[in-house]
């Protein structure tokens, strides 16, 4: 390993070591105090916006692979032409309404000038705040600037089975500097946050407590988990936002959703620059428009195209001239119908993921613990012969609950009641009239040893894929 290679691990390493580099709730003055608006219409201005640019331009752009090497030099990082200002243009040209950049990826790479770790731009032959140039670039032309932040980060091992408070406080103190030096950030993109192939659970990194802060420092800034793929598409558990990923084979129903999303896909093969990008030719501009802006903006869908910029730090000819050809089919936004109304988002630690339960007579293949297992994909079956089915988890010791939700495998339950154990003894809690397959059930707080649901009324026996216990904060 090269001396050059030891400084920087050495220094990312004392970088971590420091534990809090700064207190994220008070080391950043906000430059100024902004009304906050309800999230129904926070998530109604997104979904107007119609149609926006993803950039991914970070580290990998400089490797052949999209999941970049952890232990990268940041020296080779050098863009000999970067220029922001090409990129609002052509995100302009196609009549995109905003932006978003990815400020760190995956292998921890941070291309602004953060002061948590070593591992940035201003250690790079670029010396220069590429955030800071992006946010310039597009709103010179008028155009909203988002962010995108990867939770999973490999060069400072933040990963399942390592977390430790001191990436705790990095991720927040990160935040917290992107939240507050680059002046009003509409949205944050996060990543690798409880994906099957980063595993870092909203537990493992505390989500509402990040959640929380973002909203404290930016009470506008709308949280966008990338989570959809273990999560059902009715309800917004951990997002203000349900996010579909094309590629990884995230679609949302056209014709069925009611929830304000965000689908994404790059006009090329890959998410960052490929040496192969410049000679292949892109995605049609006719399909772009014509099957996904046009019928997504119907569908209370925002679509980012993903258009990524080389190793230059342009934007290449081609995705150039597909974007002026996009912007003459399509025109802008022309207004999306009015959003349903939602129970909002879901973002409390699960009090009731794989604590004890018990149930009446089930299925012996579908035991009740199923219910309790933080995966949506598996069941509690109830046996058809029980006429008065019941499932009932115990947390414990009394705890602080104000929340439930019950996630049925398909709609079927329409008449149930709400218990809780407390004092030795059962009390009435709801009486649930929801026929939706996901039912949120908010309530003043209480203390709870044990909750219970009884089924009344259900077409066939109660299939429940998962329960969860919540005390939200309020």
């Amino acid at each position: 390993m090269t001396t050059k290679k030891l400084s920087y691990l050495f220094m990312t390493a004392l970088a971590l070591c420091s534990g809090s580099l700064m207190n994220s709730g008070a080391a950043f003055a906000q430059t100024a105090k902004t009304t906050q608006a309800p999230l129904p219409q926070l998530q109604q201005e997104f979904v107007d916006l119609g149609f926006g640019m993803f950039i991914h331009y970070n580290i990998p752009t400089y490797m052949d692979d999209d999941w970049a090497d952890p232990d990268a030099l940041p020296a080779i990082f050098n863009p000999k032409k970067l220029n922001t200002d090409q990129w609002a243009r052509a995100a302009k040209s196609a009549n995109m309404t905003y932006g978003c950049l990815t400020t760190k990826h995956h292998s921890g790479f941070a291309i602004w000038d953060t002061k948590t770790t070593p591992y940035n731009v201003m250690n790079s032959p670029l010396k220069k705040d590429v955030v800071r140039e992006y946010v310039n670039s597009f709103r010179k032309e008028g155009l909203k600037v988002m962010l995108y932040y990867s939770i999973l980060d490999t060069h400072h091992k933040l990963r399942v089975g390592q977390i430790t408070p001191s990436h705790i406080q990095m991720v927040k103190d990160q935040l917290t500097e992107l939240l507050t030096n680059y002046g009003e950030i509409s949205a944050l993109i996060i990543d690798g946050w409880d994906a099957p192939w980063s595993r870092i659970s909203y537990d493992d990194v505390p989500f509402e407590e990040v959640y929380n802060l973002i909203k404290s420092i930016q009470p506008n800034c709308l949280v966008m988990d990338l989570n959809a793929a273990k999560y059902p598409s009715e309800a917004l558990f951990y997002t203000d936002i349900k996010s579909y990923e094309q590629g990884a084979g995230q679609h949302i129903g056209k014709e069925t959703n009611k929830l304000p999303a965000l689908s994404c896909l790059p006009i090329n093969q890959n998410w960052f620059w490929k040496t192969s990008f410049p000679s292949t030719p892109v995605k049609s501009p006719e399909q772009l428009v014509n099957e996904n802006i046009l019928p997504m903006s119907k569908a209370y869908c925002n679509f980012i195209l993903n258009v990524a910029p080389n190793r230059d730090g342009l934007i290449d000819d081609n995705a150039v001239a597909a974007l002026k050809e996009i912007g003459k089919l399509y025109k802008g936004p022309s207004g999306s119908p009015k959003l349903p109304a939602n129970d909002g988002p879901i973002i409390s630690s699960n009090l009731a993921k794989k604590a004890a339960a018990t149930s009446s007579w089930s299925n012996d293949m579908s035991l009740m613990d199923f219910a309790f297992d933080d995966s949506f994909r598996t069941e509690w079956l109830s046996h058809p012969s029980v006429k008065n089915p019941w499932i009932a988890v115990d947390l414990g010791n009394e705890t602080a609950i104000n929340m439930v939700v019950i996630t049925e495998n398909k709609a079927n339950v329409s008449d149930y009641t709400l218990e809780y154990f407390a004092n030795n003894k059962w009390h009435s809690l709801q009486e649930g009239k929801n026929a939706s397959r996901i039912k949120v059930h908010r309530f003043d707080r209480i203390w709870a040893q044990q909750v219970r649901i009884k089924f009344n009324t259900f077409k066939n026996p109660p299939a429940i894929a998962e329960i969860g216990v919540f005390n939200e904060r309020r």
